[in-house]
Protein backbone atom coordinates (compact mmCIF):
# COMPACT_ATOMS: atom_id res chain seq x y z
CA UNK A 1 0.00 0.00 0.00
CA UNK A 2 1.28 3.55 -0.84
CA UNK A 3 1.52 5.45 2.29
CA UNK A 4 0.35 9.33 2.43
CA UNK A 5 3.57 11.64 3.09
CA UNK A 6 2.47 14.08 5.46
CA UNK A 7 4.84 17.15 6.15
CA UNK A 8 5.25 18.76 9.44
CA UNK A 9 7.40 22.25 9.27
CA UNK A 10 7.59 25.81 8.53
CA UNK A 11 5.94 27.86 5.87
CA UNK A 12 8.17 31.02 5.34
CA UNK A 13 8.81 33.93 3.13
CA UNK A 14 12.45 34.41 2.29
CA UNK A 15 13.35 38.12 2.10
CA UNK A 16 17.10 38.12 0.53
CA UNK A 17 19.19 41.41 0.11
CA UNK A 18 23.04 42.53 -1.10
CA UNK A 19 25.19 44.79 0.59
CA UNK A 20 27.65 45.88 -1.90
CA UNK A 21 30.31 47.04 0.23
CA UNK A 22 31.80 44.82 3.78
CA UNK A 23 30.09 45.41 6.70
CA UNK A 24 32.89 45.45 8.77
CA UNK A 25 33.99 48.90 6.61
CA UNK A 26 31.14 50.31 8.61
CA UNK A 27 30.81 49.40 12.17
CA UNK A 28 33.24 51.27 14.17
CA UNK A 29 35.46 48.55 16.54
CA UNK A 30 35.97 50.76 19.40
CA UNK A 31 31.64 50.94 19.05
CA UNK A 32 30.73 48.04 19.34
CA UNK A 33 29.11 47.95 22.47
CA UNK A 34 26.65 51.10 20.66
CA UNK A 35 26.05 49.90 17.68
CA UNK A 36 23.71 52.08 14.84
CA UNK A 37 24.24 51.10 11.69
CA UNK A 38 22.10 51.23 8.21
CA UNK A 39 22.90 49.11 5.21
CA UNK A 40 21.68 50.46 1.96
CA UNK A 41 20.95 46.95 0.11
CA UNK A 42 20.82 46.49 -4.05
CA UNK A 43 16.85 45.88 -3.47
CA UNK A 44 15.08 42.61 -2.27
CA UNK A 45 14.26 39.17 -3.69
CA UNK A 46 11.53 37.21 -1.98
CA UNK A 47 10.99 33.45 -1.91
CA UNK A 48 8.61 30.85 -0.76
CA UNK A 49 10.51 29.14 2.01
CA UNK A 50 10.04 27.12 4.70
CA UNK A 51 11.41 23.68 5.26
CA UNK A 52 7.30 22.34 4.82
CA UNK A 53 7.38 24.15 1.66
CA UNK A 54 10.68 23.00 0.54
CA UNK A 55 9.86 19.59 0.95
CA UNK A 56 6.53 19.01 -0.39
CA UNK A 57 7.79 21.08 -3.55
CA UNK A 58 10.35 18.55 -4.12
CA UNK A 59 7.99 16.22 -3.55
CA UNK A 60 5.70 17.38 -5.97
CA UNK A 61 8.45 17.11 -8.57
CA UNK A 62 8.79 13.75 -7.93
CA UNK A 63 5.30 12.98 -8.70
CA UNK A 64 3.66 13.04 -5.04
CA UNK A 65 0.51 14.67 -3.75
CA UNK A 66 2.05 15.36 -0.15
CA UNK A 67 -0.14 16.74 2.55
CA UNK A 68 1.56 20.11 4.36
CA UNK A 69 0.83 20.40 8.25
CA UNK A 70 2.02 24.15 8.92
CA UNK A 71 0.60 27.32 10.26
CA UNK A 72 1.06 30.88 8.05
CA UNK A 73 0.02 33.76 8.36
CA UNK A 74 -2.32 37.16 7.18
CA UNK A 75 0.25 37.48 4.63
CA UNK A 76 -0.48 33.99 2.93
CA UNK A 77 -2.26 34.56 -0.17
CA UNK A 78 1.22 35.15 -2.53
CA UNK A 79 1.72 31.76 -0.74
CA UNK A 80 -1.34 29.80 -1.43
CA UNK A 81 -1.46 31.13 -5.00
CA UNK A 82 2.06 29.28 -5.86
CA UNK A 83 0.49 26.04 -3.91
CA UNK A 84 -2.41 26.40 -6.20
CA UNK A 85 -0.02 27.10 -9.60
CA UNK A 86 2.13 24.03 -8.61
CA UNK A 87 -0.72 21.68 -7.57
CA UNK A 88 0.22 20.96 -3.73
CA UNK A 89 -2.89 20.74 -1.37
CA UNK A 90 -3.31 23.23 1.05
CA UNK A 91 -5.81 21.35 3.00
CA UNK A 92 -3.75 21.05 6.24
CA UNK A 93 -2.06 23.80 6.84
CA UNK A 94 -3.79 26.79 9.37
CA UNK A 95 -3.84 30.34 8.74
CA UNK A 96 -3.07 32.43 12.04
CA UNK A 97 -5.45 35.72 11.15
CA UNK A 98 -3.22 37.74 13.84
CA UNK A 99 0.07 36.93 12.81
CA UNK A 100 2.49 37.57 9.44
CA UNK A 101 3.94 34.49 7.91
CA UNK A 102 7.47 33.17 9.33
CA UNK A 103 9.75 35.72 7.45
CA UNK A 104 13.84 35.60 7.14
CA UNK A 105 15.54 38.53 6.26
CA UNK A 106 18.44 37.91 5.16
CA UNK A 107 21.47 40.55 3.89
CA UNK A 108 24.68 39.38 2.66
CA UNK A 109 27.82 41.87 1.86
CA UNK A 110 30.47 41.32 -0.91
CA UNK A 111 32.55 38.95 1.84
CA UNK A 112 29.45 36.90 1.96
CA UNK A 113 28.98 37.51 5.31
CA UNK A 114 25.52 37.66 5.95
CA UNK A 115 23.49 39.40 8.45
CA UNK A 116 19.67 37.70 9.45
CA UNK A 117 16.70 38.48 11.07
CA UNK A 118 13.90 36.07 11.46
CA UNK A 119 10.31 36.58 12.76
CA UNK A 120 8.33 33.05 13.66
CA UNK A 121 5.06 35.16 13.39
CA UNK A 122 2.48 32.13 12.47
CA UNK A 123 4.71 29.22 13.60
CA UNK A 124 4.55 30.15 17.07
CA UNK A 125 1.28 28.21 16.96
CA UNK A 126 0.40 24.94 16.55
CA UNK A 127 -0.29 23.33 12.99
CA UNK A 128 -2.82 21.17 15.21
CA UNK A 129 -2.41 18.09 12.92
CA UNK A 130 -4.66 15.23 14.37
CA UNK A 131 -1.90 12.36 14.54
CA UNK A 132 -4.54 9.89 16.35
CA UNK A 133 -6.58 10.16 13.82
CA UNK A 134 -3.91 8.99 10.78
CA UNK A 135 -3.97 5.32 9.59
CA UNK A 136 -0.76 3.93 10.78
CA UNK A 137 -0.67 1.79 7.57
CA UNK A 138 -1.02 3.87 5.33
CA UNK A 139 1.02 7.16 6.66
CA UNK A 140 4.56 8.38 6.73
CA UNK A 141 5.01 11.51 8.71
CA UNK A 142 8.30 14.07 8.33
CA UNK A 143 8.91 16.55 11.31
CA UNK A 144 10.70 18.61 10.03
CA UNK A 145 11.72 22.29 12.06
CA UNK A 146 8.77 24.29 12.55
CA UNK A 147 6.52 25.14 15.67
CA UNK A 148 8.90 23.79 18.51
CA UNK A 149 6.33 22.15 20.37
CA UNK A 150 5.14 19.91 17.37
CA UNK A 151 8.12 18.27 16.69
CA UNK A 152 8.06 17.04 20.09
CA UNK A 153 4.41 16.01 20.45
CA UNK A 154 3.92 14.89 17.11
CA UNK A 155 6.47 11.73 17.83
CA UNK A 156 5.16 11.10 20.86
CA UNK A 157 1.91 10.67 19.62
CA UNK A 158 3.36 8.49 16.57
CA UNK A 159 4.86 6.21 18.70
CA UNK A 160 1.60 5.87 20.46
CA UNK A 161 -0.62 4.69 17.70
CA UNK A 162 2.43 2.98 15.28
CA UNK A 163 2.65 5.59 12.75
CA UNK A 164 5.82 5.58 11.01
CA UNK A 165 7.79 9.02 11.55
CA UNK A 166 11.00 10.36 9.86
CA UNK A 167 12.80 13.41 12.33
CA UNK A 168 14.56 16.23 10.72
CA UNK A 169 15.42 18.88 13.03
CA UNK A 170 17.84 21.20 11.42
CA UNK A 171 18.32 24.33 12.59
CA UNK A 172 15.95 23.85 15.21
CA UNK A 173 18.49 21.91 16.96
CA UNK A 174 19.49 24.88 19.34
CA UNK A 175 16.32 25.00 21.06
CA UNK A 176 15.56 21.60 21.35
CA UNK A 177 16.34 20.24 24.63
CA UNK A 178 18.60 17.14 24.90
CA UNK A 179 16.16 14.98 26.67
CA UNK A 180 13.37 15.90 24.38
CA UNK A 181 15.75 15.15 21.55
CA UNK A 182 16.75 11.64 22.85
CA UNK A 183 12.83 10.83 23.39
CA UNK A 184 12.14 11.74 19.71
CA UNK A 185 14.66 10.25 18.25
CA UNK A 186 14.75 6.71 20.24
CA UNK A 187 12.57 4.73 17.59
CA UNK A 188 12.06 6.80 15.08
CA UNK A 189 11.92 4.88 11.23
CA UNK A 190 14.35 7.22 10.11
CA UNK A 191 16.88 10.16 11.63
CA UNK A 192 18.10 12.47 8.53
CA UNK A 193 20.81 15.19 9.38
CA UNK A 194 23.83 17.13 7.93
CA UNK A 195 27.18 16.26 9.74
CA UNK A 196 27.34 19.72 11.48
CA UNK A 197 23.56 18.54 13.05
CA UNK A 198 24.74 15.41 14.00
CA UNK A 199 27.68 16.48 16.01
CA UNK A 200 25.30 19.03 17.53
CA UNK A 201 22.67 16.23 18.98
CA UNK A 202 25.83 14.68 20.19
CA UNK A 203 27.06 17.75 22.10
CA UNK A 204 23.82 18.45 23.46
CA UNK A 205 23.22 14.93 24.69
CA UNK A 206 26.65 13.71 25.47
CA UNK A 207 26.49 10.28 23.45
CA UNK A 208 28.90 8.81 21.57
CA UNK A 209 28.66 8.51 17.72
CA UNK A 210 27.87 4.59 18.33
CA UNK A 211 25.09 5.47 20.89
CA UNK A 212 23.50 8.31 19.15
CA UNK A 213 23.28 5.73 16.02
CA UNK A 214 21.80 3.35 17.80
CA UNK A 215 18.70 5.71 18.78
CA UNK A 216 16.73 5.55 15.70
CA UNK A 217 15.85 2.52 13.74
CA UNK A 218 18.50 4.37 10.58
CA UNK A 219 19.98 7.46 10.51
CA UNK A 220 20.74 9.15 7.35
CA UNK A 221 24.07 11.98 7.64
CA UNK A 222 24.36 14.46 4.42
CA UNK A 223 27.38 15.84 3.85
CA UNK A 224 27.00 18.33 0.70
CA UNK A 225 28.99 17.37 -2.15
CA UNK A 226 30.39 14.85 -0.87
CA UNK A 227 26.83 13.18 -0.90
CA UNK A 228 25.57 11.25 1.80
CA UNK A 229 25.76 8.21 4.06
CA UNK A 230 23.19 5.53 5.53
CA UNK A 231 23.97 4.31 8.86
CA UNK A 232 21.46 1.10 9.44
CA UNK A 233 21.33 -1.97 11.47
CA UNK A 234 23.64 -4.01 9.06
CA UNK A 235 26.20 -0.96 8.54
CA UNK A 236 27.19 2.51 6.72
CA UNK A 237 26.10 2.62 2.94
CA UNK A 238 27.97 5.65 1.10
CA UNK A 239 25.28 7.62 -1.16
CA UNK A 240 27.42 9.70 -3.91
CA UNK A 241 26.58 13.19 -4.64
CA UNK A 242 25.63 13.80 -8.58
CA UNK A 243 26.67 16.00 -10.62
CA UNK A 244 25.67 19.56 -11.46
CA UNK A 245 25.33 21.22 -14.50
CA UNK A 246 26.51 24.32 -11.96
CA UNK A 247 26.50 25.20 -8.73
CA UNK A 248 24.67 28.65 -7.77
CA UNK A 249 23.30 27.84 -4.64
CA UNK A 250 23.41 25.53 -2.53
CA UNK A 251 20.68 26.43 0.00
CA UNK A 252 17.19 24.02 -0.02
CA UNK A 253 19.26 21.02 -1.88
CA UNK A 254 18.67 19.55 1.89
CA UNK A 255 15.02 19.54 1.76
CA UNK A 256 15.64 18.42 -1.93
CA UNK A 257 17.01 15.61 -0.91
CA UNK A 258 14.11 15.02 1.87
CA UNK A 259 11.70 15.29 -0.71
CA UNK A 260 13.53 12.61 -3.51
CA UNK A 261 14.13 10.48 -0.40
CA UNK A 262 10.90 10.11 0.97
CA UNK A 263 9.09 9.86 -2.79
CA UNK A 264 11.64 6.74 -2.68
CA UNK A 265 10.38 5.40 0.36
CA UNK A 266 6.44 5.74 -0.19
CA UNK A 267 7.11 4.09 -3.62
CA UNK A 268 8.29 0.84 -1.60
CA UNK A 269 12.09 1.61 -2.57
CA UNK A 270 14.74 0.68 -0.38
CA UNK A 271 16.63 2.72 1.52
CA UNK A 272 19.56 3.05 -0.38
CA UNK A 273 17.55 3.56 -3.92
CA UNK A 274 15.40 5.83 -1.75
CA UNK A 275 18.67 7.84 -0.90
CA UNK A 276 19.93 8.40 -4.57
CA UNK A 277 16.71 9.52 -5.66
CA UNK A 278 17.14 12.29 -3.09
CA UNK A 279 21.13 12.93 -4.45
CA UNK A 280 19.47 13.73 -8.16
CA UNK A 281 17.00 15.70 -6.63
CA UNK A 282 19.41 18.01 -4.73
CA UNK A 283 21.50 18.51 -7.84
CA UNK A 284 18.40 20.01 -9.57
CA UNK A 285 17.81 22.72 -6.85
CA UNK A 286 21.86 23.74 -6.60
CA UNK A 287 21.09 24.85 -9.78
CA UNK A 288 19.15 27.69 -9.29
CA UNK A 289 18.88 30.66 -6.69
CA UNK A 290 15.98 29.71 -4.72
CA UNK A 291 14.34 27.16 -2.71
CA UNK A 292 11.30 26.47 -5.05
CA UNK A 293 12.74 27.62 -8.15
CA UNK A 294 14.42 24.35 -9.99
CA UNK A 295 12.30 22.07 -11.61
CA UNK A 296 12.63 19.10 -13.35
CA UNK A 297 10.56 16.13 -15.71
CA UNK A 298 10.54 12.71 -14.98
CA UNK A 299 12.46 12.10 -18.01
CA UNK A 300 15.44 14.80 -16.84
CA UNK A 301 15.53 13.60 -13.29
CA UNK A 302 15.95 9.64 -14.69
CA UNK A 303 18.56 10.72 -17.53
CA UNK A 304 20.14 12.37 -14.70
CA UNK A 305 20.48 9.45 -12.04
CA UNK A 306 21.73 7.32 -14.91
CA UNK A 307 24.65 9.86 -15.31
CA UNK A 308 26.30 8.13 -11.78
Amino acid sequence: MMKQIIVSGSLAYDRIMNFSDRFSDHILPDKIHNLNVCFQVNGVTENYGGTAGNIAYALKLMGENPIISATIGNDHHKYFEWFEKNGISKSGITVIAEELTAGAYITTDMANNQITGFNPGAMKFSSELDVEALDPESTLLLVSPGNLADMINYPRLCKKIGINYVFDPGQALPMLQAEDLIEVISGCTLLIVNDYEFNLIQDKTGLANGDLLTLAKTTIVTLGGAGSRIHGPTGTVAIPAFKARQVVDPTGAGDAYRGGLLSGLVNGLDLQSSALRGSACASFAVECNGTQVYAFTALELAERMNEQ
